[in-house]
């Protein structure tokens, strides 16, 4: 059975290791996003084309554990009035950000 006086001093040892866990975070945030540029693409044999879709390529993904893991590409159902951009990786303020995959309306 728990007394009044052990659960008061779990929380406060509780409260007082709080301020290291929150350090430990923001140390893996900053680890969230990759410093390194992506590999270059691997060589995938683009299937024959297929009514009705567009083949998105596949790229390099970050992930926090492993790092760089290949997507494979993949067909993306086409869209009436509209053109498929391909994801990328750009550069901004010394970290890789990831763009996804959009489409874009044609004029």
């Amino acid at each position: 059975m728990i007394n009044r006086r052990s659960l008061l001093a779990g929380l406060f040892s509780a409260a007082a290791l709080a301020p290291l866990a929150l350090g430990t975070a923001s140390e893996a945030e900053a680890q969230a996003r990759p410093m390194a540029p992506p590999p270059p693409p691997r060589r995938e044999r683009r299937p024959p084309p297929r009514r009705g879709y567009t083949w998105v390529p596949g790229h390099w993904n970050w992930r926090r554990g492993p790092g760089w893991v290949w997507q494979p590409g993949y067909w993306e159902p086409n869209r009436r009035g509209f053109t498929y951009v391909g994801p990328r990786w750009v550069l901004r303020r010394g970290a890789w950000v990831y763009e996804p995959g959009r489409w874009v309306r044609s004029w």
